[in-house]
């Protein structure tokens, strides 16, 4: 099976596409604005660097924002709602119309991620970029669902490029509104099989390492849905030239979207927090593409699913939360906000060590 990985080790080109990815192209980070951050860190009453990683997520959001006077006041979540072709083959455990209804939930503040965003002060942005039925969620629809990939291409790659520009044109427009700080999330039944798949291909490794039980699925139903990866990876990755072409072969549209949310990062600036196992994926997808995108990428926490950790060693990121939680919806991407707000709110008001008329900690040789 090894065999089929090899067009990945000779063609990853990190994709050119000159005529498109030209308007997608990542600036670096601030490196004076992260060195005043990193000072007035230094300078806050208490022990150096004694918040850990919630002053390491600060000194990145002023590297991404290019100040280090950092406010993340307006919150949102983008929530890439699409159905998946593959549940044909029984690989879920729910029908693919629970979908479009925890879509439109979103909406009425009953999904999980809809409570924890007001309870965080975050706004919620579902989107339909390809829901199996209409919903009443932003209308992004780039088909009414993909194609079964045991059987053939998820989608085409021109469905695959315009789900990425649509994730990337909507980090734009909220970003025109003044959002600081964005969370990705993802609904659409069926999408672990995709995103093991695509980490399969991504990764070099096999679905059995790859592959979790989803929302629930027995070890018969796991196996099953192993089986259907390997067929899916087997038919389509011989044919595919570039990273793009893995995405239209056996991913998602949900997965496109996001992706294209973590280029919109890179482009527009605005820190991006990966949700869990699909988001990771959907960050990997947009680190094939343009591997800058990387350095706008915070990581929330460490899924349930197995390939989670894995996909976060492979992007050089460490998640701050260990919920052993695996909901999916941005629910654990959310969970990082408060914390951020608590984080700002000590870097804001806190005294310094000259307000206080105490002799500063000095760095330990």
């Amino acid at each position: 099976m090894n065999k089929m990985f090899d067009f990945v080790r000779k063609e990853n080109r990190r994709i050119t596409m000159r005529e498109w990815l030209e308007e997608y192209r990542a600036e670096r980070l601030d490196e004076g604005a992260m060195e005043l951050c990193r000072k007035k860190w230094d300078s806050i009453a208490k022990p150096l660097h004694s918040l850990g990683m919630l002053e390491d997520y600060l000194v990145q959001i002023a590297g991404i924002s290019g100040s280090a006077n950092i406010s993340l006041e307006k919150k949102g979540l983008i929530v890439m709602c699409a159905d998946n072709g593959v549940v044909e083959e029984g690989v879920t455990q729910t029908g693919q119309e629970v979908t479009a209804i925890v879509t439109d939930n979103f909406l009425t503040g009953q999904a999980t991620a809809a409570v924890l965003c007001k309870k965080a002060g975050a706004d919620i942005f579902p989107v339909d970029i390809g829901v199996a039925s209409d919903t009443c969620a932003l209308n992004r629809k780039v088909a009414y669902g993909t194609k079964n990939i045991a059987r053939e291409w998820a989608m085409t790659r021109k469905q695959a490029l315009q789900a990425l520009k649509t994730g990337c044109d909507m980090v734009g427009e909220l970003a025109a509104k003044g959002y600081r700080i964005l969370a990705t999330g993802e609904m659409g039944i069926g999408n672990t099989t995709t995103s093991s798949a695509l980490a399969c291909a991504y990764l070099h490794q096999e679905p059995e390492k790859m592959t979790g039980r989803g929302a629930g699925l027995s070890s018969a139903g796991l196996e099953k849905k192993i089986q259907v990866i390997k067929k899916a990876l087997e038919l389509h990755l011989p044919k595919c030239r570039d990273a793009v072409d893995v995405l239209a072969a056996v991913g998602g549209l949900d997965i496109a979207g996001l992706a294209g949310v973590f280029l919109g990062g890179a482009k527009y600036r605005v820190p991006i927090v990966i949700d869990g196992f699909i988001s990771a994926v959907a960050a990997l997808t947009a680190v094939q593409i343009c591997k800058e995108c990387r350095d706008f990428m915070l990581a929330s926490h460490i899924s349930k699913e197995p390939a989670t950790r894995l996909v976060l060693e492979t992007l050089s990121l460490e998640a701050a939360l260990h919920c052993n939680m695996c909901l999916g919806e941005g629910t654990g991407a959310v969970t990082l906000f408060p914390l951020l707000d608590m984080a700002c709110e000590v870097y804001q008001k806190m005294s310094t060590f000259d307000d206080i008329s105490v002799e500063a900690y000095q760095p330990l040789t």
